[in-house]
């Protein structure tokens, strides 16, 4: 990830379930979906304002939120195997950045 660009797309439900259906085999809209091999990561505004409106905070914050975690993705990290290391690194970060509770805080993953 050092030096090289990050892409960032944000999109709707409707294309993050047909990506994720192409790529996880999940047939269902995701909130992310993060690609390290090609450094780019894919958010759901539909899920990102619901989880917004959920979680009592702006849709902007949330897509900080997702942007963050996928970012984490992309450096390698995995919240269901990683026994919280991500979780770690995603809580300093979002302290950093003046940002409401992450994905994997919510989730307890």
């Amino acid at each position: 990830m050092p030096g090289h660009g990050i892409t960032c797309l944000i999109t709707d439900d409707l294309e993050l379930r047909a990506l994720n259906r192409k790529f996880l085999r999940k047939d269902y809209p995701t909130d992310i979906l993060s690609f390290p091999a090609s450094n780019e990561i894919a958010i759901s505004l539909d899920r990102a304002a619901a989880q917004a409106a959920a979680y009592g905070h702006s849709v902007e914050e949330e897509l900080r939120i997702l942007m963050l975690h996928g970012l984490l993705h992309l450096s390698g990290m995995d919240h269901e195997i990683d026994a919280g290391e991500m979780a770690r690194a995603e809580a300093r970060w979002r302290k950093r950045l003046k940002l409401p509770p992450g994905l994997v805080e919510r989730t307890g993953a």
